[in-house]
């Protein structure tokens, strides 16, 4: 299957190439960075040197498009310009912003500050989390790959919420992002080295973060969400808090979550207790699991980590894409994290 990486000098778009570059069944023909217009792309990545695609050299934003599955890894609001193009020409497309996430256009326009994509290409859309159903996924064509703090979110709640083990009332996420997840081209002094370091600070306080309308619709429950800045570069921790229902016994939290998950090839539930961090899954497309309850005040704890940068963006749409193509949906994504 022949690739184009649109937005690809981006930190979503080089993980995108840096997991295709060994694929065992997509080949990246193109590669598209206006900042880097006629180099390499291993000059923005310079680790990507002596692979096949650090050596194509960046196309302009002007530049046809030449792959059958096109990953449109750009700030929101150019997918929802040249989608439907795209997809009139036959070609299959997954979009890393958040374009197509939202059912709500109302949400798009109070949460984005901007108006969301036509009704009718939005309809053409399916959300591409394959943990919450991945079927319709398999016959997409247009697919909106999910936000990084919502993946962590929703894996970590989705089983409880939908199996009645906690109270869809109450629901509090307290969710951590290395400063990647800003995006590379962030001039903002709050992502400087001298600002972020041996500092934490939390944004998007009182339901106004962007990710949280995504998150409800997902849950199909209200939340509290509130994200915080820490100085590290990538992994996501997402700290989770439910009203644990009545009449359900503390030892059912793990037991739904094992068993929610136990087919799924890129979850993981630990053992209550077993706390799992960000370094875990580091440079993987894995999202690790434990819980807990607080049986003093009947609260349950869930906490979630990934790599936002894979799970939460490039690894996720390549699962996408997996689906799409009637690969094994692990191609390209087996290996396990870095570690340290």
């Amino acid at each position: 299957m022949q690739v184009s990486i649109i937005g690809a000098s981006g930190y979503g778009g080089g993980e995108l190439a840096r997991l295709l570059s060994t694929h065992p069944h997509a080949d990246v023909v193109q590669v598209v960075s206006e900042t880097y217009r006629g180099r390499p792309l291993s000059a923005a990545f310079p680790g990507l040197a002596r692979t096949k695609v650090g050596a194509i050299p960046c196309d302009g934003h002007d530049a046809a498009i030449r792959g059958d599955i096109v990953f449109l890894a750009v700030e929101s609001g150019h997918a929802m310009r040249v989608a439907g193009a795209l997809l009139d020409e036959g070609r299959r497309v997954i979009d890393l912003s958040a374009d197509f996430r939202l059912r709500n256009s109302e949400a798009h326009r109070t949460f984005y500050k901007a108006e969301p994509a036509p009704e009718a290409l939005r309809k053409r859309a399916v959300y591409g989390m394959p943990e919450l159903d991945r079927e319709p996924i398999r016959s997409a064509r247009l697919v909106a790959n999910p936000g990084c703090y919502v993946t962590a979110s929703t894996l970590a709640l989705a089983p409880l919420v939908r199996t009645g083990i906690v109270a869809r009332e109450g629901i509090v996420i307290d969710a951590k992002s290395g400063v990647s997840g800003a995006g590379r081209s962030k001039s903002d002094t709050l992502f400087r080295y001298a600002e972020a370091n041996e500092s934490t600070r939390p944004y998007g306080v009182g339901g106004v973060h962007r990710h949280t309308p995504e998150i409800e619709q997902n849950l199909g429950a209200p939340v509290t969400f509130t994200p915080h800045l820490v100085p590290m570069t990538r992994g996501i921790l997402a700290t989770c808090y439910a009203r644990l229902a009545n009449g359900i016994r503390p030892e059912a939290v793990t037991a739904t979550l094992a068993s929610a998950y136990a087919n799924e090839p890129f979850v993981v539930v630990r053992p209550e207790g077993d706390w799992p961090s960000t370094k875990d899954v580091a440079g993987s497309n894995l999202c690790q699991i434990a819980a807990t309850v607080d049986v003093r005040t009947g609260t349950v704890v869930v906490c979630s980590v990934i790599d936002n940068l894979v799970k939460g963006a490039a690894g996720q749409a390549i699962q996408n894409m997996n689906l799409m193509c009637g690969f094994p949906e692990t191609a390209g994504l087996e290996g396990g994290g870095i570690w340290p």
